[in-house]
């Protein structure tokens, strides 16, 4: 009887261990792709680069736009700021792709109608169901092991990481882009959420 009883617990084990370790596997797998994906495009990022792709997928671009007016003018701040942008048009964000980075070149050549943009990125943005404090440093450091474990030789790594790891102790979780990556890229781009991109704005692209 108790050896039938062992044969029957280990049955029942063995399925939920295999599951757990197949999700970790793609957990690890879908970070380290990301990362090799931004590296490929972004040679220069930093450590903190890394971050942003990562904490954009999560929270969009960390705040809520209570004032649309305010985003519009920032908008068009930034639009007269720039002639054209030679980063792709849409990137998807972090290991789970829930943001896309869309270009600004995309409003600068008319490929989608400004109050459409305006709108998507705003709905994007409010829309976000933050995770506590613990839930993203947790998550973090997860995804932080993953980057260190593969041995990219990225500049001032371990200065980037007590940075990064003050950060988010004191619940200010997000960052900009580092000057290198500014300097190298010039990014202009806003968060939109794949619900809103695929809903408003992938039509644009299929034309």
């Amino acid at each position: 009887m108790k050896r039938f009883n062992l044969f029957i617990l280990a049955g029942l084990i063995t399925p939920v261990f295999t599951m757990c370790c197949s999700s970790k596997n793609s957990f690890e797998q879908k970070v380290r792709s990301s990362v090799q994906e931004q590296l490929k495009q972004y040679p220069q990022s930093t450590l903190q680069d890394l971050y942003k792709n990562f904490f954009q997928d999560k929270f969009g671009p960390g705040h809520i736009i209570a004032d649309a007016d305010a985003a519009r003018r920032y908008l068009d701040s930034e639009l007269v700021s720039f002639a054209t942008s030679a980063n792709p048009a849409i990137e998807p964000t972090g290991w789970e792709h829930n943001f896309y980075r869309v270009n600004l070149n995309v409003l600068k050549k008319n490929k989608i109608p400004y109050d459409t943009f305006l709108a998507a990125f705003i709905e994007s943005v409010n829309s976000v169901t933050p995770l506590s404090i613990e839930e993203w440093k947790n998550e973090w450091s997860s995804i932080e092991k993953i980057i260190s474990s593969m041995n990219l030789s990225l500049p001032n790594y371990d200065n980037d990481k007590r940075s990064l790891d003050s950060i988010i102790d004191a619940g200010n979780f997000a960052v900009h882009h580092s000057r290198i990556y500014n300097q190298a890229y010039e990014p202009h781009y806003r968060i939109i959420s794949r619900k809103v991109f695929e809903r408003d704005l992938q039509k644009y692209f299929n034309e």
